[in-house]
């Protein structure tokens, strides 16, 4: 249950396999490398008052932590590492087409366009294409592939990736 060939419009890098329902709190699951093996695994942290997500390696080490902010005027996303933000996904307010704004803490910020809700979208910085995400690539009913550009933070854009789900699933 691999990916398809590749299409030739995705980044070169790192290519990963995702499910397209997000688990909910207290739930667990892997996201796979293109070779089919468990790259990282999404926990749900139960008994929070956020809903809270955590990306670990595979030998359980916490790598970022995915927590929602409400106390302000839209929803946002924020995604930390070691106890430090690294980013802030929060939905765009502008736009006819699902856009999210990725707010990078001492870094450039980046983008998401295009289809979310059908994970048919790409992920941005000043204009190059960091991520590419599409169910096109699968056979397999509610999976989705994220393929990370050569040299990027896979599990940060794994994380953006897991926080734009959960800002769509609950709209």
């Amino acid at each position: 249950m691999g990916f398809l060939r590749n299409r030739g419009d995705e980044p070169d890098g790192e290519r990963f396999q995702m499910r397209e329902k997000l688990l909910s709190i207290g739930d667990d699951y892997w996201i796979e490398n293109d070779q089919g093996e468990r790259a990282y695994k999404v926990n749900g942290k139960a008994l929070r008052i956020r809903e809270t997500f955590v990306i670990e390696g595979v030998s359980g080490q916490e790598l970022i932590r995915i927590q929602e902010r409400k106390l302000s005027i839209r929803d946002k996303v924020a995604i930390e590492r070691g106890g430090d933000k690294v980013a802030t996904v929060h939905k765009a307010l502008v736009g006819i087409r699902d856009r999210f704004a990725i707010d990078v803490e001492n870094g450039t910020d980046m983008k998401a366009k295009g289809n979310v809700l059908d994970h048919e979208y790409e992920i941005e910085r000043d204009g190059d294409t960091v991520a590419t995400i599409s169910k096109k690539w699968f056979r397999v009913r509610d999976t989705y592939g994220v393929a990370v550009a050569a040299g990027e933070d896979a599990p940060l854009i794994l994380a953006i990736t897991v926080a734009i789900d959960s800002l769509t699933t609950r709209d």
